[in-house]
Formats: structure tokens, sequence, C-alpha cells
């Protein structure tokens, strides 16, 4: 089966909420056996529009990595989120093998 990746790109616009979020959120991530692959660090913007902070988090599965999204923890926390900043979230699925 192959692994499933959340990607975000965020651009901050409250951050106190936004601390509210990440707590939230990294419980959720971890109760799914999520691992994170990369998160803030330096960016290099070649194409289109570009976010200050870009998170990759790897899941096992596709159906993982939309169990964590829509569990209750991570709806919890998402609303911290909410006004607190312009996100695009996605999740892709690996390549199979």
């Amino acid at each position: 089966m192959p692994k499933a990746y959340w990607i975000a790109h965020v651009t901050v616009t409250d951050p106190e909420p936004y601390k509210l979020y990440a707590e939230g959120a990294t419980q959720a991530f971890r109760e799914h056996g999520a691992r994170v692959l990369a998160r803030g660090g330096r960016i290099e913007a070649l194409e289109g529009e570009s976010h200050p902070r870009n998170v990759v988090i790897e899941f096992d599965s596709m159906e993982a990595a939309l169990a964590c999204y829509n569990s209750d923890a991570y709806q919890a926390a998402k609303r911290h989120r909410e006004g607190a900043g312009i996100a695009n979230i996605m999740i892709l699925e690996g390549a199979p093998g």
C-alpha cells in the first residue's frame, strides 16, 4: 500500500492561536502514526506563489492521512488555525512500490 503525504503551505497571520493549532495538530499526528519529513526551514520558490511555512508529513496510507484529518483531535485543533492564517492543505498518495 503506498504511503501518503500531507502537504501544507501556510502563511501565519496571528501567531498566538496558530500555536494552539500546532499543539493540537501535533497530538493528532502522533495518534495516527505520522512522521514529519519537513517543516519550516529554507525554501526556494521556483515557480508560482510561495508561503513562508511549508510542511510535509508522511502517513502509512491515504486512509490513515484522511482519518487523521477527519479525527476529532485534528478538527478541534483546526478551529484554532481558522482566522490565524492562510493555508493550502492537500494529501498526496505516494507512488506504488
